[in-house]
C-alpha cells in the first residue's frame, strides 16, 4: 500500500487542452484507456498519493469533462476553469484561486499521464520537506526530442528548464527531461506564478519558469523516476495504444498477484474483477463492471461486458455477453450470445450458437444448440430443443414466453409470445406453438407425412428434361 503523503498536500490536474493530435472532438483527456478515461488515472495517483483536495483544471469540452468528474469521483474532485489555453502556467494561475486557504502543498500533474506511480508522488511531496520552496520529478531518457531539458550547475543544483524548442544545440544534448510533475510551498506557488511572462516562442506562459525563480529561491529539490516511459504524456493515438498496453500488463500482474491466471494476451479493464483460481486465456477480452468469480474460467476469444460469472462457471470460447449474469457452474458456449438482461442460473448450459435476451434460463436447464430465446422464463431442468425459436416480436412490442420446470421442447420449434408451456410438458418437434400448453401435455402441430410411392423417379425425370430443354428460336 502506498504510503500517503499528508492531508495538506493539494493537487492540481492541468486537462484544459483539446489534444489536436489526436484528431478528435472528444478532449484529450476523456479518451478511454483500459475502460476508464486517461484523466481518471492521474485523478487517482494524486489520490493514492494522500492529496486531500484535487483540483483539475477544465477548457475545452469542459461542460463534458466536468460531467464526467462528478460522476466518477463527487465531491473529491473540484474543476476550474482556463477561460483561452495560453500554456500550462496560465493553466495553473486560473486553479490557484479556488485552492483551500490551509493548503501548504501543492502537486500539480497533467492530465493525460495516465503511468503515474503514486509512490514516486510520495517521495516527490516529501522532498521538499528540508525547506526548498519547489521540488519536481525528472526522468533519464535515450530520445529527449520534444522534452523540456533539466539544466543543473556543475555542482548538479538544478537552475532552470529548458523547453525543447527553445533550446540550444548544447542543450539539446542533455538527457534528463521534465515530466512535467513539480511539488509546491503553496506560497511560493502563488508568487511565482503571478510573475511569469511570455518570454518564449510560443508566446505562451510556461510553467517550467517557476523552475528558475524557485533556483533562486532556496533550491530545487528534485526525484528521478524509475522509469521514464510511466511519464510519457499521451498525445496522439499511437501513444494512447502503448500507455494502454502497460496499463493492461499492470492489471493482469495486479490479478494475477491475487491468485488468479490471466494469459498473456487477455485484455481487462481497470474496472474488472477477477477472484482468486479463476482462469482467463488468451485474446479474452472483460470490460466495464465484469465479475469473475474463484475457479471461473473464461476461454478462448471471449468478450463480457458487464457480466456477473458465478463461482467456477465456465465460459468456452468466441462467446460473447453483456449486462447479464451467470451462475455456479453455469456452462456458455462456445459461440453463445447473451444480450443484456440475461440470467443464466446455476448448472444451466447455453450451447453453441444459442441467443439469448431479457431472458431467465433456471437452475439445470439447457439450450444446447442453434436457437434464439428472447424475452423468456425457462423453468428449472427444461430442455430446449436445436432451432427453437422464441417469436417475440409482433412488429410492435416484445411479449413473454413461459417454459415450466421439467418441460421438454423438441427441435425446430417455434414458440410464438404470449404463451406458457406448462410443468413436465412436452413439445413434439417441428410444433408451432400459438396457444398455452397445460401442465403435463404433449403438443403436436404438424401436417401429416404422405408419401406417394414411385414418385420420385418421375419428378427427378421431370425436372432433368426442364433443365435440359432448349429455348426455341424466334
Amino acid at each position: 500500500m502506498t504510503t500517503q503523503a499528508g492531508s495538506s498536500l493539494t493537487a492540481i490536474v492541468l486537462a484544459a487542452g483539446q489534444g489536436t493530435r489526436m484528431k478528435s472532438t472528444k478532449p484529450k483527456v476523456l479518451h478511454p484507456l483500459c475502460g476508464r478515461p486517461m484523466v481518471d488515472y492521474a485523478i487517482e495517483a494524486a489520490l493514492a498519493a494522500g492529496c486531500g483536495d484535487v483540483v483539475v483544471v477544465v477548457g475545452y469540452g469542459r461542460d463534458e469533462l466536468a460531467a464526467h468528474l462528478t460522476k466518477a469521483f463527487g465531491d473529491r474532485v473540484r474543476t476550474a476553469v482556463q477561460q483561452a489555453q495560453r500554456g500550462t502556467g496560465d493553466a495553473v494561475r486560473s486553479a490557484l484561486p479556488t485552492l483551500d486557504p490551509s493548503a501548504e502543498r501543492v502537486l500539480v500533474l497533467c492530465g493525460d499521464t495516465p503511468l503515474l506511480d503514486p509512490a514516486e508522488l510520495v517521495r516527490l511531496a516529501g522532498s521538499i520537506e528540508g525547506g526548498a520552496p519547489l521540488a519536481m520529478l525528472t526522468a533519464m531518457t535515450e530520445d529527449p526530442t520534444g522534452y523540456g531539458r533539466v539544466l543543473r550547475d556543475a555542482e548538479g543544483k538544478i537552475l532552470a528548464v529548458r523547453e525543447h524548442r527553445d533550446a540550444t544545440e548544447e542543450e539539446r544534448r542533455v538527457r534528463e527531461v521534465n515530466t512535467g510533475v513539480y511539488v509546491a510551498r503553496a506560497s511560493f506557488l502563488r508568487e511565482s506564478v503571478a510573475g511569469l511572462l511570455p518570454n518564449n516562442a510560443q508566446g505562451e506562459l510556461y510553467l517550467t519558469d517557476i523552475v528558475a525563480v524557485a533556483a533562486k529561491a532556496g533550491g530545487v529539490a528534485s526525484v528521478q523516476a524509475e522509469s521514464a516511459s510511466a511519464l510519457v504524456g499521451v498525445n496522439e493515438r499511437a501513444q494512447l495504444a502503448a500507455a494502454e498496453d502497460i496499463l493492461y500488463g499492470r492489471i493482469a500482474d495486479r490479478i494475477r498477484r491475487a491468485g488468479a491466471t490471466v494469459r498473456a494476451t487477455a485484455r481487462i479493464d481497470a474496472t474488472v474483477v477477477v477472484e482468486p483460481d479463476a482462469v482467463i486465456e488468451h485474446y479474452v477480452v472483460l470490460r466495464g463492471k465484469t465479475r469473475v468469480g474463484a475457479n471461473a474460467r473464461i476461454d478462448v476469444g471471449s468478450v463480457l461486458t458487464d457480466v456477473e460469472v458465478a463461482p467456477s462457471a465456465l465460459v468456452k470460447p468466441y462467446s460473447i455477453a453483456s449486462d447479464s449474469t451467470i451462475g455456479e457452474n453455469a456452462q456458455i458456449g462456445p459461440f453463445s450470445h447473451l444480450r443484456p438482461e440475461s440470467r443464466i442460473e446455476a448448472e444451466a448450459h447455453i450451447g453453441n450458437f444459442v441467443e439469448t435476451k431479457k431472458t431467465v434460463v433456471r437452475r439445470g436447464a439447457k439450450a444446447n444448440h442453434l436457437a434464439y430465446l428472447g424475452d423468456g422464463d425457462i423453468g428449472e431442468g427444461a430442455n430446449i430443443g436445436a432451432g427453437t425459436i422464441f417469436c417475440n416480436y409482433d412488429g410492435f412490442k416484445k411479449h413473454r414466453t413461459e417454459i415450466g420446470a421439467g418441460a421438454f421442447i423438441g427441435s425446430d420449434t417455434q414458440i410464438i409470445a404470449p404463451v406458457r408451456i406448462g410443468v413436465g410438458a412436452y413439445v413434439a418437434t417441428g410444433t408451432t406453438i400459438t396457444r398455452d400448453v397445460p401442465d403435463d401435455a404433449l403438443a403436436i402441430a404438424r401436417l401429416k407425412q404422405e408419401n406417394k410411392e414411385g414418385y420420385a423417379s418421375k419428378l427427378k425425370a421431370r425436372l432433368k428434361a426442364s433443365v435440359t430443354k432448349k429455348p426455341s428460336g424466334g
